[in-house]
C-alpha cells in the first residue's frame, strides 16, 4: 500500500537491474495505454483511453485475504471489479508482497505485471485520501516502523550522497525526459492558473519564479538545481541577468550547456554545499526535496551567505500535510533514493532566524495536472523509447508518475513557492500571481 511521503521522480535500479540499462532481448508488448486531457469549463480533467490487451483470467491459487479485501473496501477499491480505479490480479503472490512490504511490495508487484489498473491515478486518490498506511498490517506495519527509524537516525542526504540521486534518477536518459516534458524540459511542477496546455503552464511559471524574484537586468542569480537549464536560459533572454547553475546530474549538465550556449549563464556540476560567491538573487526550484532535514540549517545557512544584503530567495518545493519522518518505501527504492519531503513545520523552523517570510503560495493541485501531462506524453513517445527501454522500465514509470498524480490529488501533496528576504530589506514586498 502506498505511502502518503511520495513526490515525483524515479530511480535506476528496479530488482536489481538499472534504469536506463539497455534492454538485452526484445521487449515484451502488452497493452497500449493513453491518457487524455479533457477541457471542460476553466479546469482539465484527465480521462482514460484504454486500448485493448489480451485477456488473462486472475489467478486463485490463493482466495484474496479478508483483511486486504476489507482495507481496499475503505478506500471504495475492489479486487477484480469492473470500475477503472479496481485492481485486477494476474498472480496471487500479490497478496503476500504486500503484506510483507506493504508500498514498496505493491509497487515491486505491479513491475513484475501481478496486477493491473485502468487508472492508477484514481487508484492511488483513493487510497492515500483514506490515510491507508496507517492501517498497515503484518510485516508491512514493520517495515515502515524500520523506514522511519532509518530516516530519523541516519543522515541520508549527507555530501558523500550528493551526487547519487543525480546518477540514479536524472542520468536515466535524457531521451525520456525529452518526450515527456515540455520544450524547454521543465522537470517540476507546472503554473495551470491560466494555461491550456503544459507548454504555456511552464512558461506561466517562469515568468512567475521572475517576477516574484524582482530580476532586473544586470543582476546575478544562483539556479540551485538547474536541471536542463530551462529557468537559467529563459531568466538570461527574458530578464537580463547573469545566471550561475549547479546540478548534480551529468546528462543535465550536458545539454543544458547546449541549451544555454551563448547567454550570459554558466552551469557547473556541483553541490549545493560547495557553491562560493554572492548573488543579488537566488532560486531553487525542485531540489530542495533531496536536502533533508537534518541538513535544513546548513542549507539556509548557506543560501544566506550567497545572498547579497537585500536580495530574494526564492524556494519551489513539494511539501507534506503534516510531518513525518519517512518517505514512501517504493518512492525511496525505485525513484528518489535519500529523497525527503519537507513540511510546512519543519521549514518554518528552519528558517526561523534566518529569514523573514514574505510570500508563500500554494498550488499543489496543479502538480496533479502536470503529472498527468506527463504521463500522456510519455505514452505517446514510448514507441520511440520502446527499443532502449522495454516494458518494465515502461510499467514502472507509468506507475511513478500515476501514484504521484494521485498523491496529490489526495491534497497530501503540497507545491510550495516560498519568497524569502534577510531582515535588513527594508521595503515591503508586494505578492506576485499570474
Amino acid at each position: 500500500m502506498p505511502d502518503r511521503r511520495v513526490g515525483p521522480k524515479l530511480r535506476r535500479r528496479v530488482r536489481g537491474s538499472r534504469i536506463g540499462q539497455r534492454s538485452n532481448g526484445p521487449p515484451v508488448k502488452r497493452h497500449g495505454w493513453s491518457i487524455r486531457l479533457s477541457t471542460k469549463g476553466d479546469t482539465m480533467h484527465p480521462q482514460p483511453t484504454v486500448l485493448p490487451e489480451q485477456p488473462r483470467a486472475p489467478r486463485r491459487d490463493v482466495a484474496p485475504p479478508r483483511v486486504l479485501e476489507e482495507l481496499l473496501a475503505a478506500a471504495d477499491v475492489r479486487l477484480d471489479g469492473a470500475r477503472p480505479w479496481d485492481l485486477r490480479v494476474h498472480r496471487s503472490r500479490l497478496y503476500q508482497r504486500v503484506f510483507a512490504g506493504w508500498s514498496l511490495g505493491l509497487g515491486e508487484a505491479y513491475v513484475d505485471g501481478d496486477w493491473d489498473c485502468e487508472r492508477l491515478d484514481e487508484l492511488f486518490f483513493r487510497l492515500l485520501r483514506t490515510d491507508i498506511e496507517s492501517r498497515a498490517v503484518g510485516w508491512g506495519r514493520l517495515r515502515l516502523a524500520i523506514e522511519t527509524l532509518r530516516h530519523s537516525r541516519l543522515n541520508l542526504q549527507s555530501r558523500d550522497h550528493a551526487f547519487e540521486v543525480g546518477r540514479r534518477h536524472y542520468d536515466v536518459g535524457n531521451d525520456v525526459f525529452e518526450r515527456m516534458l515540455d520544450s524547454r524540459m521543465i522537470y517540476s511542477c507546472a503554473y495551470w492558473a491560466r494555461a491550456g496546455d503544459l507548454e504555456q503552464a511552464q512558461a506561466d511559471k517562469l515568468e512567475l519564479i521572475c517576477r516574484k524574484l524582482e530580476l532586473q537586468p544586470g543582476q546575478t542569480l544562483l539556479d540551485i538545481g538547474c536541471g536542463w537549464g530551462g529557468l537559467a536560459r529563459y531568466a538570461a533572454e527574458r530578464h537580463g541577468v547573469t545566471v550561475t547553475g549547479i546540478t548534480v546530474s551529468q546528462e543535465q549538465l550536458a545539454l543544458a550547456r547546449e541549451r544555454t550556449a551563448g547567454l550570459p549563464v554558466t552551469l557547473r556540476l556541483q553541490d549545493w554545499r560547495e557553491v562560493e560567491g554572492r548573488f543579488d538573487r537566488i532560486v531553487s526550484v525542485g531540489m530542495f526535496e533531496h536536502v533533508g532535514p537534518k541538513n535544513y540549517a546548513a542549507y539556509f545557512d548557506a543560501v544566506r551567505r550567497q545572498l547579497e544584503p537585500g536580495g530574494l530567495f526564492l524556494l519551489h518545493t513539494i511539501g507534506i500535510d503534516v510531518t513525518s519522518a519517512r518517505t514512501d518505501p517504493w518512492i525511496d527504492r525505485h525513484v528518489f533514493p535519500y529523497g525527503k519531503l519537507p513540511s510546512a513545520l519543519e521549514i518554518a523552523q528552519a528558517v526561523e532566524g534566518r529569514f523573514l517570510i514574505e510570500d508563500w503560495h500554494n498550488f499543489g493541485p496543479d502538480y496533479d495536472r502536470t503529472l498527468m501531462a506527463w504521463a500522456q506524453r510519455f505514452e505517446a513517445g514510448w514507441a520511440d523509447l520502446e527499443p532502449r527501454y522495454g516494458e518494465r522500465f515502461r510499467r514502472l514509470w507509468r506507475y511513478y508518475l500515476l501514484m504521484c498524480a494521485g498523491f496529490f490529488r489526495s491534497r497530501q501533496g503540497q507545491l510550495w513557492q516560498i519568497v524569502l528576504a534577510g531582515k535588513e530589506r527594508p521595503q515591503a514586498y508586494r505578492s506576485v500571481r499570474l
